[in-house]
Parts: structure tokens; C-alpha cells; sequence
């Protein structure tokens, strides 16, 4: 009960609600336009219809996500000026203009040309179509490139400093252009493109479990495998790449990650924690199963670490993140995903090319398929797990290591922010239902593979009809009159 009365905590859990509720949609949205891309230039290349069809399936999906998208992102946004009015007034010179960056440029951009993509089939020039694809693909992906570009500066805040409490910005590009940036922008990349590949690829497999439309579903599957085939590696490497950065830059975060309570000296070897139970209050772990000398493999590929792991005892209580046991195990987590993937991707490659992936033998394929259906929500959780251990292993700061959480929030009465977080809890659950009834009744009607495909010819009558106005009266004469 003492924390219903902490308006600073109850913004912290609505704020918490809102973006894990929002981040279930545009993570199918930025994922899917690269895939309907994708099919839609396959079917211009080799004029195959069944990429044509695939295109208007699949964006189905895509306008689902999409509007759900919108009216759980814009109370997220709006939350800044009402439950974080104080952090907002101190970096708004640089954070507002990246989040207007990603309304303007981004949303506008996919909004502007969605309507073309999903209505103007047979409306517009097919060329022309493709590019509302593709632009729509760009706009969806630019939101990702903004919003990731504001996280990582909260992260590791460049490009100017504080001045009597507002963030001064000296150089805009270096701001953008942050030590996480980058490999920020590319780890959700490439998190939204394996999300919707395996999401595509699952819900294929449960099309071939149910043997409806199996040759059609084999297609969609293996074009979603042989994307996997570059990202699941690929994610996991630069997924290293960002945990490198954490231990160079965000040293309690590291070892909130790690449940790691003692420093390691550089130039010794440190165990990596393979499962634990941290205990915030004893300051220890009190089980643990741990891995000998594999922490430096893992942060520099080499048994001795090059720059010292501070344990979290090298900070106040009131200075390291807490939850660290939610941490922990959300870190674990997207790993145990990350890999579960690549080990799919290639258990499905090595059948692909013994042949028996083909629509003829892939029903055979049973407990494969059941893999592919059960890989299907295990993206989303692995993002989930992501932005949790990216934000709730920043605290106790907004600004990393500049302004703190508890100075951030507005100072509103704690009832008022208890009823809208009420209320945003009932709207969302609503919009949940909403979102999984129309989900699996587009799944159930399955594809329209009577759709006319654009640019064929209609057939005509081998003979015309003449207008019965027209056609002679043959009868004798007797009988006309």
C-alpha cells in the first residue's frame, strides 16, 4: 500500500505499462513492411501470383499492428509532459526535437502512403504501388532509428552538458550520434526483423500442421527462413556487440545484469552467473550456478579482463539499480531466445536442403512445425526482456548519470496518477482482446487465393451474346403472328 502513495512510483509503473503494451505492435509493423517488401518485388520480378497474394495477406497483419500501434503510442508520448514535465523541461532542446523527428519524419511518412499500399492495388501503377511499399517499410523503420537514437542519448547523454538544471546542447550531431547509438538502432533492427520473421514463419507452420494451403505456407516459410538464415547470427553478434558497451559505459547495469555483488580486478579471470537468486538485502546471491573464468570470454573473448568488473557493493544502495533480480532474468531470458532462434534457423536449414522442406514433404515435418508455431510470441518476449534490462538497469537514473528518476517526475497526487494507470490498464486489456480476436479471425478465413491479380487479362467468351433486343425472331411466320 505504501507504494499506491508514491506518485513517483506509480508514474514509474504507467509509464512501464504503457511502453511494454506499445511495444508489442510496432515491433510487427517495422519488421513486416521489410518482409512485404520483399514479396511484393519478388511477385514484379517473376510475375508469380502467389507473391502477390502473399503481399495482401500479410498486410493484414501489418494495418492490425499499425492502428493499434497509434493509439497506444501518443498517450506514451503524452506521458512526458504530464507525469515527466520536469525531465522533459531539462532535455527538451535536444530529446523533444528527436521525438518530433520521429512524429514528422517517421509516422507522417508510413501514414502518408499506407493507404496506397493497402487500397490502391488495382488503382494506381504497380510501380508506383511498390514504392508506397517501400516507403512505408522506410517510415516504419525511421521510428525505430528516432525513438532508439532518444533512448541511447538518456543512455549515454553527449553532445553538451547541464547548465543550472536544462541539457545545453553544443553539438547536435555528436548528441545523435552517441556511444550506443548505433549498435542501439541495429540490436532493435534487427529484433523487430527476427520478431516478424518468426511470427510470419510460425503462424505458416500452423497453416501446414492444419495441412490448409500447404503449398502456399511453405513458401511464406521458407522466405522467412532464408532471412533468418542472415539475422538470427547477426542479431546475436551485435547484441555482443551492446553488452560490450554496457560494460565500458553503464558499469552498475553490468553488474545488475550479472547479479555480480564483488569487483574483479583487471587482469583476473571472473566466473560468469549462469542462474542465481540475488538477494538485494543480504547484498549476495543465495544460490548460484556459476561458469569459471567465462566472463572475459564473453565482454573481450580472453580469460583475463582488460578493465576491472565493479561488483554492485562499489555503489550506495540509493546510486545501482534495484529489481535486480527481475534484471537478471529478463538479460537471461532474450539470450535463451536469441539462441533458441539460431538453433531453429539452422535445424530448419539443414532440412531445407535435404529436401524436406518442399510442399510435398513438409507436412512430414511435424515437430518442426510445432517449433516454428511455438517460436511464434517468443520474439516479442525477447524484446520485452530487452527494454527492460535497457531501462530498469539505468536507475535511479532518467539521464545517465546526470538527473535522477525521482527529479524527473511531475509532482502530481498519487490518486490521480493511481486512476489513469487504473484506466490505462482497462483500456489496454480491452485493445489486447480486441487485437488477438481479429488476429486469429484474419488467421482462421486464412488467404483469398481468388483475388484478381492486377495486369492479367480477363477472359473473355470464345462467342458474344447478342443483346436479346438484337437477335432475329427465326420462329415461322404463322407462329409470330
Amino acid at each position: 500500500m505504501e507504494l499506491l502513495s508514491d506518485s513517483v512510483v506509480l508514474s514509474r509503473m504507467q509509464f512501464a505499462l504503457t511502453a511494454i503494451f506499445h511495444m508489442l505492435w510496432p515491433v510487427l509493423t517495422t519488421g513486416m513492411g521489410i518482409y512485404l517488401v520483399i514479396v511484393e518485388g519478388v511477385w514484379l520480378k517473376t510475375k508469380n501470383p502467389d507473391y502477390y497474394l502473399h503481399a495482401r495477406f500479410w498486410s493484414k497483419f501489418y494495418v492490425l499492428n499499425f492502428g493499434i500501434g497509434v493509439a497506444t503510442g501518443i498517450p506514451m508520448e503524452f506521458q512526458f509532459g504530464t507525469n515527466w514535465a520536469p525531465f522533459s523541461e531539462a532535455v527538451g532542446n535536444f530529446f523533444g526535437s528527436v521525438i518530433g523527428f520521429e512524429a514528422s519524419w517517421a509516422f507522417m511518412l508510413e501514414a502518408a502512403f499506407l493507404g496506397i499500399m493497402l487500397f490502391g492495388w488495382e488503382r494506381v501503377n504497380p510501380t508506383i504501388h511498390y514504392l508506397s511499399t517501400i516507403l512505408v517499410a522506410v517510415g516504419a523503420n525511421l521510428s525505430t532509428l528516432w525513438i532508439l537514437t532518444a533512448n541511447s542519448w538518456m543512455q549515454t547523454p553527449a553532445g553538451g552538458e547541464l547548465v543550472n538544471g536544462k541539457f545545453v546542447v553544443h553539438d547536435y550531431f555528436q548528441a545523435i550520434l552517441n556511444p550506443f547509438m548505433v549498435n542501439s538502432v541495429l540490436h532493435m533492427f534487427f529484433a523487430t526483423l527476427e520478431t516478424s520473421l518468426f511470427v510470419i514463419g510460425g503462424i505458416s507452420a500452423w497453416y501446414i500442421l492444419k495441412q490448409r494451403h500447404t503449398g502456399f505456407f511453405s513458401k511464406s516459410l521458407k522466405i522467412a527462413l532464408a532471412a533468418a538464415i542472415a539475422v538470427a547470427p547477426l542479431q546475436i553478434y551485435i547484441g555482443h556487440l551492446s553488452g560490450e558497451q554496457v560494460y565500458h559505459y553503464q558499469p552498475t547495469k553490468l553488474a545488475a545484469m550479472e547479479a555480480q555483488w564483488e569487483s574483479t580486478q583487471a587482469g583476473q579471470p571472473a566466473d560468469w552467473s549462469l542462474l542465481a537468486i540475488p538477494n538485494e538485502k543480504a547484498e549476495k546471491n543465495d544460490w548460484e550456478i556459476t561458469v569459471p573464468n567465462a566472463l572475459g570470454y564473453i565482454l573481450e573473448f580472453k580469460k583475463n579482463l582488460s578493465e576491472p568488473v565493479q561488483g554492485l557493493k562499489e555503489w550506495k544502495p540509493e546510486d545501482r539499480p534495484h529489481m535486480i533480480g527481475l534484471i537478471y532474468y529478463a538479460f537471461r531470458v532474450m539470450i535463451a531466445i536469441g539462441f533458441f532462434f539460431a538453433g531453429l534457423m539452422l535445424l530448419s536449414t539443414l532440412q531445407w536442403l535435404r529436401g524436406k522442406l518442399s510442399a510435398e514433404n513438409i507436412t512430414q515435418q511435424r515437430w518442426l512445425m510445432v517449433a516454428w508455431v511455438f517460436a511464434a510470441p517468443l520474439g516479442y518476449i525477447a524484446v520485452e526482456s530487452g527494454w527492460i534490462v535497457r531501462c530498469v538497469g539505468r536507475q535511479p537514473w532518467t539521464l545517465y548519470g546526470q538527473i535522477r528518476t525521482v527529479d524527473s517526475a511531475s509532482h502530481l497526487p498519487a490518486s490521480n496518477v493511481l486512476t489513469s494507470l487504473i484506466s490505462f490498464a482497462v483500456v489496454y486489456s480491452v485493445l489486447f482482446i480486441a487485437a488477438m480476436y481479429f488476429g486469429s479471425r484474419i488467421i482462421r478465413t486464412g488467404p483469398n487465393l481468388e483475388l484478381p491479380i492486377p495486369g492479367t487479362e480477363i477472359t473473355k467468351p470464345a462467342v458474344e451474346t447478342t443483346p436479346a433486343e438484337f437477335v432475329p425472331d427465326e420462329r415461322p411466320v404463322e407462329a409470330q403472328q
